[in-house]
């Protein structure tokens, strides 16, 4: 395979950008009076506008000739039909096919997925459905009160945010809850304050293996068990997993475990049984529209011309800074509430996925990939990192993304908000000049002196890029076609850095150095065989007083 920097759209691209470099956004404005209009993307609930880039049509036209020349529509066929796409450890990728409502088989090693898929989405619906209403009860006959989901990394993560995203839909009569700190601070402030007899235990962990989270499973037995009998644990406790025979050794009913697969990777599990705990909380109805909504954005996905196609615009973009300007990070700034903990939620999607160096033809790769993703809710930014994107020298794209109704109209809550958004955009592009900052001090009578000083300080060169995206209501719907558009965003990156964005070996190292220290603290005669910092550390720690 040609090396993706020999490319004949990469070099038009390497050209291009020494030309544009010169530009400012501003002027790119001022010379297209249709600009908004021809970049911007509008699908039925979700709009962008990719308008306030540092790009024209030529850069565009460029960009798109790069998904090309590297195959992006062949790789997303063979995503969606189940070839094994993961390479490094032979697996299809198909969380798709698990919100996938088009009756279309989907076959992995010859046998179609859809049935196993569908039979346990209807499992989780007659669970949640009868959690709801009270039907299944605790080992003393009491409804359920509270859940306390236990996982980590994706297994925690999807679950907890997705369902902060939707608090306006949670059921009034049940509380969820999220662990997947070790810190025993974390098990122990949620336990403290519930019942065992009201309280349902889901452990989600895809091989069943994940240190935190059998600690954590564990402590919570223990908790329940300070009340209840060994023989109670089949009715208050429950498991995700592909690992059923640990679970069911673990004292779990068959009925209470729900099967996921290894073609579903963690960062990607939300749409999986993972998300149980997230259906609980806002009710099955909901969280299928969750699912449709991604469903949705995967048609238009699979089915849009590179031009219209959201995610691999979002995507192109991406690479336009970070190969051709040098951008390290990207921002993401929700401005809303409700959306605070998604830049937590991209983080892991984009930085486990393309947060790597080795090509899939097992070389280094002589090009930056993932960059670091980053961001916080408005308006809280603009009160302290904001004066980073607008004054330093460092490249930081910047994606605005915010819900055009609000479900609580206070006042004018919401159009402040969005005023602040739209302005933060605005001032990133077009900055503030010297003769302006100077004209508006002397409107305000500063001092001579003052006016001779102040204005180096106050000069804003702007031309900082930004995405907007707009949904019309956060929305279970909605929030699945938000997240379904950055997980193909991010694929499409992966197979223009021609990595593969589904293994994390990485996580995986750390996880067993993670495993060996932990054997060399809990056994004091354990050999202190490692580096002599380790070793210290280990030795310290065993002293401790």
């Amino acid at each position: 395979m040609v090396c993706r920097t020999s490319l004949n759209s990469w070099q038009n691209l390497e050209s291009h950008v020494k030309k544009i470099k010169t530009k400012h956004i501003n002027e790119l404005f001022a010379e297209n009076n249709s600009r908004f209009d021809e970049f911007s993307l509008r699908l039925p609930e979700i709009f962008l506008d990719y308008s306030k880039n540092l790009i024209t049509q030529e850069s565009v036209k460029y960009l798109i000739s790069l998904a090309k020349e590297c195959d992006v529509d062949k790789k997303i066929a063979e995503m969606f039909s189940g070839q094994p796409i993961n390479v490094t450890e032979n697996r299809a990728v198909l969380h798709t096919a698990l919100r996938n409502f088009s009756g279309t088989p989907v076959y992995v090693e010859g046998e179609d997925i859809m049935p196993p898929i569908k039979a346990t989405l209807n499992k989780i619906e007659t669970f949640v459905n009868d959690i709801s209403a009270g039907v299944i009860k605790g080992y003393n006959g009491k409804a359920f009160k509270d859940v306390v989901a236990i996982g980590i990394g994706g297994s925690f993560l999807g679950p907890k945010i997705m369902s902060e995203a939707l608090k306006p839909y949670r059921q009034k009569h049940i509380n969820v809850h999220f662990v997947a700190n070790v810190d025993g601070s974390h098990i122990n402030d949620v336990l403290a304050k519930l019942d065992p007899e009201t309280t349902l235990i889901i452990t989600s962990s895809k091989t069943l293996t994940t240190q935190e989270t059998l600690r954590n499973t564990e402590t919570a037995k223990e908790w329940f068990l300070s009340k209840a009998d060994v023989s109670d644990v089949q009715h208050n406790f429950v498991c995700v997993t592909t690992n059923i025979e640990a679970a069911k050794t673990f004292g779990i009913k068959e009925k209470n475990i729900f099967p996921m697969w290894d073609w579903v990777g963690g960062r990607y599990s939300v749409w999986s049984a993972i998300g149980l705990p997230l259906a609980i909380a806002i009710g099955f109805d909901n969280y299928r529209e969750f699912l449709t909504g991604a469903f949705d954005m995967d048609e238009h996905f699979k089915e849009a011309p590179f031009e219209e196609n959201m995610p691999i615009i979002m995507a192109l973009l991406g690479i336009w800074y970070r190969n051709f300007h040098g951008a390290q990070s990207h921002l993401l700034l929700p401005y809303y509430h409700y959306l605070r903990g998604l830049p937590a939620y991209i983080q892991q999607l984009d930085m486990e996925s393309n947060g790597k160096s080795v090509t899939l033809e097992n070389k280094e790769t002589n090009y930056d990939t993932g960059p670091i993703i980053w961001g916080s809710e408005g308006t809280n930014g603009q009160h302290s990192f904001h004066q980073l994107i607008h004054q330093s020298k460092t490249p930081i794209p910047v994606d605005f993304i915010l819900p055009s109704k609000p479900h609580e109209e206070i006042t004018n809550h919401h159009d402040m908000l969005v005023a602040n958004c739209l302005g933060q955009s605005q001032a990133l592009m077009e900055g503030q000049s010297e003769e302006q900052v100077t004209t508006a001090m002397i409107t305000a009578k500063y001092s001579t002196e003052e006016i001779g000083q102040l204005p180096f300080h106050k000069v804003m060169k702007g031309n900082k890029p930004s995405n907007t995206i707009i949904m019309s209501k956060l929305t279970p719907k909605n929030l699945g076609g938000l997240i379904a558009l950055y997980e193909h965003k991010v694929f499409v990156q992966g197979i223009i850095w021609q990595i593969n964005s589904f293994d994390q070996w990485g996580v995986e190292l750390g996880k067993a150095l993670g495993s060996e220290v932990l054997t060399k603290i809990l056994d004091s005669n354990s050999p202190l065989d490692m580096d002599s910092s380790t070793n210290g550390l280990i030795d310290m720690y065993r002293k401790r007083g």
